[in-house]
């Protein structure tokens, strides 16, 4: 479970987050939406503890980020699979190396069954066979599919995706709105979504959040009439 609790962070005089709160239930994605320049992208950070907050506090299965140490950071981080915007993919790497990469860096993992979970999480974003192609042979939407897996390549209980479907055409946005509900549904990966499209929110969420001016304005369960 991720508990947030009365974030408030500014930078200088601009305040960005005030006293926004939510949780995240087992088996539950959340949906912070708003437009650009809200402050959805420096939540997410906040909740993995890359940014300090000036107040609050985020618990992820009984931890404090904010006043955890290092090595329960480490530890909290290896449980938190995170969707960069735009991919974030290292352009001189292939597609094996950038899902691989984790597993490289936080495990002994031997290179033969790193290629095995390369190969299945290729199966699972729909991607088979790709796996010694480069960022720069790879569309805007294949990208996000291969950030995706990257964020698969420790098995995380969690994934945050910073706006997963933004700049795809409508077909690709489909394939990733379905991929995020199939991750919920078939591998208990549970977490929180931000975007600014209303379409992708109501696809995705179990309970969306309108994140303006810094707070949470509304917050709606999946069901029920939604007014963004």
């Amino acid at each position: 479970m991720i508990q947030v609790n009365n974030l408030f962070k500014k930078f200088d005089s601009l305040i960005v987050l005030q006293d926004v709160s939510f949780v995240v239930e087992p088996r539950q994605l959340i949906v912070i939406l708003g437009p650009s320049g809200t402050g959805k992208t420096v939540l997410l950070k906040s909740i993995v503890g890359l940014i300090p907050v000036d107040r609050g506090s985020v618990i992820i299965d009984g931890l404090d980020v904010q006043k955890a140490n290092n090595g329960q950071i480490f530890d909290i981080r290896k449980q938190i699979g995170y969707v960069f915007q735009g991919a974030a993919l290292f352009d001189s790497m292939s597609v094996l190396e950038n899902i691989a990469l984790p597993i490289v860096q936080h495990t002994k993992t031997p290179s033969n069954k790193i290629r095995e979970r390369v190969n299945e999480i290729l199966n699972i974003v729909g991607l088979p066979g790709k796996e010694n192609l480069y960022p720069r042979s790879l569309s805007g939407g294949m990208k996000r599919l291969v950030s995706i897996g990257r964020a698969l390549a420790l098995d995380p209980k969690y994934i945050l995706y910073d706006e997963p479907t933004t700049g795809l055409d409508p077909l690709m946005r489909d394939r990733i709105v379905e991929l995020i509900n199939y991750l919920k549904k078939n591998y208990d990966k549970m977490g929180i979504v931000v975007t600014h499209d209303l379409d992708t929110a109501r696809a995705v969420g179990d309970v969306i959040c309108m994140l303006k001016n810094g707070r949470i304005e509304q917050l709606s369960k999946i069901g029920k009439e939604f007014y963004g």
